[in-house]
């Protein structure tokens, strides 16, 4: 019987239309190295480099392919033409090259390679990591290495000096010794990269942007510049701008593990967790975890994230293996179970420290104490800054809290900063200058007040419609202040001190002699207490303050009618509950 042929009638093609471009064989290549197929990943990754072949990026993820392979020749080969005919202001791929040479044991032209580098290089990236390879190659060449200069230690120092207050959250000198810095010398790439960290610390959104921009404008390929821009453009919702980043970042396969631990965290802090992950994994098997526990907590962070929640946990108990003192990985083991009913758009952060209400807890059971290398956390700092800008009433007010236990000159410039802020609520600033009273701030405070430009008083008092400040006022203040330190907190001491501020402006001119200071004071903090809904009898206080009951509530009779305290009661709570 003659086989017919069946011909399609209807007209349509089932063709589905792909996208060949350089994204389409980036993706392909990563895929093939989840899978370790190196082979497909060196043929994608070549594909890659054809359709933009003006983009160092592409040629330097072919010769990071490469020299993971052990084929340093083809590595350092591809490293060249980048030099000579694509971008010569990329000095790192010296740096890589020498690494290639020193794995060939060919160590001569290892150390020619990195006296390119550390001669050219402006920004010294891989400053420390030349500068040891260097002392290696002395030994195995039996002779020092003829160096004549390290360009980037030109203004070294200072930098470093810099990078010091940043660690040790002291954002604003960071800042205006960054500032003088790039002030001096526009080119230094680092110093402007670190400015941008100390705006972003600050929450200066704005001048953070522009600093990174003007990293960019030097050199776009900068890594560590385009981690930060993607970060802040996110904060900042300016997603129109992020995503052409972001889609830049996802293409992007380090040769360096320094530079894929940057690369890791930023997509994960920008969702993307499978980028994250992919990458985690990548520096767990180089070993890293082993001088950095951050990396074995940051890829448990993105396995939970994908739903990964048995890798996730593996990652967390290897973590409280390789580094036992880590209160990170017992805090999230002994939470599993809560952490696993989490609802699941809800993402944990990557943040090496723990929850921010975590944090909040501690300050509390310290009493005031806090230790000094908590002091000067900078990832403690730049959380309660960040809060302080972009947090909720409620949260504010926390942050407020923890600073008044920490009160050295970053703080205090801080909450000067936060008064001057046109968008804030005048309570909170309130309680700002409280914060700063009690840190020793005696001099005048600039701030803004009701939209309007003011200059607070050096003393506590007067307040509006208060001339005078009397002596015998402020030592009820000052009577009311010790008594209830350390067993009311820092609002609730404001809120007292506030009340007795109105009490007197309202009652003005005809405030009540004051015989009696600690009578006084006892009824105020009876008052704070009601309206704290602290537990406090009057029988209590009497003992406390050494005078009567009677006293207490005839006192407390008259501030509670001039000052209607039901009404205040219910503004206060307003700002607990919102």
């Amino acid at each position: 019987m003659e086989r017919k042929e069946r011909v399609a009638q209807s007209g349509q093609q089932n063709i589905i239309n792909l996208k060949m471009d350089a994204t389409f064989f980036f993706e392909r290549a990563v895929q093939s190295l989840d899978r370790f197929h190196y082979d497909k990943a060196l043929k994608y990754f070549r594909r890659a480099a054809e359709y933009e072949p003006y983009n160092p990026v592409n040629y330097c993820n072919l010769a990071g392919i490469y020299s993971e392979l052990g084929n340093y020749e083809e590595s350092n080969r591809i490293l060249r033409m980048i030099l000579e005919s694509i971008d010569p202001d990329m000095t790192e791929c010296f740096y890589y090259m020498a690494n290639n040479y020193a794995n060939m044991e060919q160590f001569e032209r290892a150390e020619e390679q990195l006296i390119q580098y550390l001669e050219l290089d402006s920004n010294g990236q891989f400053l420390e990591e030349a500068e040891e390879m260097l002392e290696m190659l002395s030994l195995e060449l039996k002779r020092p290495a003829e160096l004549r200069n390290i360009k980037c230690r030109e203004h070294l120092f200072e930098h470093d000096q810099a990078r010091m207050l940043l660690e040790e959250g002291r954002f604003a000198e960071a800042t205006r010794k960054l500032e003088k810095l790039v002030k001096q010398n526009p080119t230094f790439l680092a110093a402007r990269n670190n400015l941008s960290l100390a705006y972003y610390y600050m929450g200066d959104f704005k001048q953070c942007i522009a600093t990174i921009r003007e990293v960019l404008e030097h050199d776009e390929g900068n890594l560590h510049a385009l981690c930060n821009l993607a970060v802040v453009l996110q904060q900042s919702k300016r997603h129109d701008e992020l995503t052409g980043v972001k889609e830049l970042l996802g293409k992007l396969y380090p040769f360096h593990m320094d530079h894929t631990y940057k690369l890791a965290t930023t997509l994960g802090i920008l969702g993307d967790q499978e980028g994250a992950y992919r990458h985690f994994v990548r520096l767990i098997r180089s070993g890293m975890h082993h001088d950095e526990p951050s990396v074995l907590h940051f890829a448990a962070v993105a396995a939970f994230n994908l739903g990964k929640l048995e890798d996730a946990r593996r990652h967390w108990k290897s973590l409280k293996k390789h580094h036992p003192g880590s209160v990170i990985a017992e805090f999230y083991l002994k939470e599993w179970a809560s952490l696993t009913q989490r609802p699941p758009g809800q993402k944990l952060p990557y943040q090496y420290q723990l929850p921010f209400e975590e944090k909040f807890k501690y300050f509390e059971q310290v009493d005031g104490a806090i230790p000094e290398e908590v002091k000067k956390d900078p990832l403690v700092r730049s959380s309660f800054i960040w809060a302080l800008r972009h947090g909720d009433q409620a949260t504010k007010l926390h942050v407020m809290q923890a600073l008044s236990m920490i009160a050295d000159e970053e703080v205090k410039a801080t909450l000067h900063r936060f008064l001057l802020e046109p968008d804030e609520d005048d309570y909170l600033k309130r309680v700002a200058v409280f914060v700063l009273r009690a840190a020793g701030v005696k001099e005048p405070v600039k701030a803004l007040m009701g939209g309007k430009k003011t200059v607070i008083a050096a003393q506590d008092g007067p307040g509006p419609g208060l001339p005078v400040w009397k002596p015998a006022w402020q030592s009820v203040l000052e009577d009311a202040l010790q008594a209830m330190d350390g067993r009311y907190d820092l609002i609730q001491r404001h809120d007292m001190q506030t009340l007795w501020v109105e009490y007197l402006s309202k009652a003005y001119p005809d405030v009540p002699r004051i015989s009696k200071s600690k009578g006084w004071a006892a009824a105020l903090e009876y008052l704070t207490a009601k309206m704290h809904s602290k537990r406090v009898t009057m029988k209590e206080l009497s003992e406390l303050y050494g005078v009567s009951g009677s006293t207490i509530g005839k006192n407390a009779k008259l501030i509670d009618e001039t000052c209607g305290l039901q009404s205040k009661m219910q503004a206060i709570w307003k700002t607990y509950l919102s």
